[in-house]
């Protein structure tokens, strides 16, 4: 079903919505070059998503019946990427865009054919097409910014007001297809505050096991996203009610199974936006992780850390379960060992001004700040202290950020 509606009736003054005010210049210029050259174009994903719930999106992605060659040759700086599902990259400064053609499924007869002609996931077709192979409804709004018109082939616009999270197509199979948009449904249903259709969240508890044939990269990258949310660990919890944990996070999954354990987690993991860490930092969101995650499973009195770090049981879990890489983990055991300097104050203050600003400028003592804010181990004069050493030698140094959520 088709549907054009006008945009304004969606829109609210005070907060991010379907308005060139909050859409990217230089994505609208991109629509606009390519509907001026005759091609229907349109934002989609989650960036009409995010602003319909009021959220300012990251990134505009970009759909379009053009071919990847003729949006290259029609947008300045395009450069198309990929073999098996071929997109244009649009570079514009920092700023990047994804300009993708609309696709549609190979049918059967092409299937039974064997027909080589087409490489990979590159079978193009209608805009109606290309919705109905995205994964959640929400996700299969287009935009069409110079127009300020507003499709809708999957019903999304009413899962949106509804603020339900449903699956285009049979939720089974699309989740045995694809078992990482288990993880992007939970994850999707905590940033927008959406319930999960019943039917979806029968199949996620069903098919859950499929996740472990999806590959640690995707993983990673899911675990990263979840820990930018809001509240991360209702999140995490909701992954353990639903017997995710176990399939894909056994290590995490034994500290939610005791109730003590699971609230010290949870309280520290909490602390992440208070305690300033860098949402952007793939390295401080891990180490945030790390820091509950242990805390709740070695306990809250000083560890032995040379103990720690030749525990074979806690490197397995950061490098197979959360995909956590050697130099962020380094860096992590790095802020760790300084952390107990931070209660060393009398020692440090008898040292020359090149050894004290030598431990200030340690890669890991910006860390070691933060996570010791999460871990509300040092007093507020030792805090203070600090503060004033961070003064002296780095000229200032944020330690503490606001608590709202930047990054969507």
């Amino acid at each position: 079903m088709r549907r054009g509606i006008d945009s304004a009736s969606m829109m609210s003054q005070n907060r991010p919505q379907l308005h060139e005010d909050w859409i990217d210049s230089y994505a609208l210029r991109i629509v606009r070059n390519l509907q001026d050259a005759g091609f229907e174009t349109y934002l989609v994903g989650g960036c009409v998503r995010d602003l319909l719930v009021g959220i300012h999106p990251k990134d505009f992605d970009i759909a379009t019946s053009a071919l990847p060659n003729q949006v290259r040759k029609k947008v300045p700086n395009a450069y198309v990427i990929g073999r098996r599902f071929k997109l244009v990259l649009v570079k514009r400064g920092d700023h990047q865009f994804e300009v993708a053609t609309f696709r549609r499924n190979v049918t059967a007869e092409e299937i039974s054919t064997g027909d080589d002609s087409v490489e990979g996931d590159n079978y193009f077709g209608t805009s109606e097409e290309d919705a109905q192979r995205r994964d959640f409804t929400c996700n299969a709004v287009f935009y069409d910014p110079v127009q300020h018109k507003l499709i809708d082939h999957c019903g999304g616009l009413q899962d949106i007001q509804d603020r339900v999270l449903r699956m285009i197509g049979d939720p089974k199979g699309r989740l045995i297809e694809d078992p990482i948009r288990i993880l992007r449904a939970i994850r999707l249903s905590h940033k927008l505050h959406f319930s999960i259709e019943s039917s979806m969240r029968a199949a996620i508890a069903e098919c859950s096991p499929e996740l472990k044939k999806s590959v640690l990269p995707r993983r990673r990258e899911e675990w990263l996203k979840f820990l930018r949310l809001k509240e991360p660990h209702l999140a995490f919890m909701e992954l353990f009610d639903l017997h995710i944990l176990e399939q894909i996070l056994p290590g995490l999954n034994s500290v939610f199974m005791d109730p003590h354990q699971m609230e010290i987690f949870e309280i520290h993991l909490a602390r992440m936006n208070s305690a300033g860490i860098n949402k952007d930092d793939s390295t401080e969101l891990f180490a945030a992780f790390m820091m509950a995650f242990m805390k709740a499973k070695y306990g809250e009195e000083p560890w032995n850390h040379d103990e720690i770090l030749n525990d074979p049981k806690l490197a397995y879990f950061m490098r197979e379960e959360m995909g956590i890489f050697k130099q962020e983990g380094a860096i992590f055991f790095k802020a760790l060992h300084i952390m107990q300097g931070l209660h060393r104050i009398e020692n440090y203050s008898r040292k020359g001004e090149r050894r004290q600003m030598a431990f200030v400028h340690n890669e890991g003592f910006g860390l070691a700040m933060k996570l010791a804010f999460m871990d509300y181990s040092l007093s507020a004069s030792q805090m203070h202290y600090w503060l004033q050493q961070v003064e002296k030698y780095r000229g200032g140094m944020p330690v503490k950020a606001s608590s709202e959520e930047s990054h969507h």
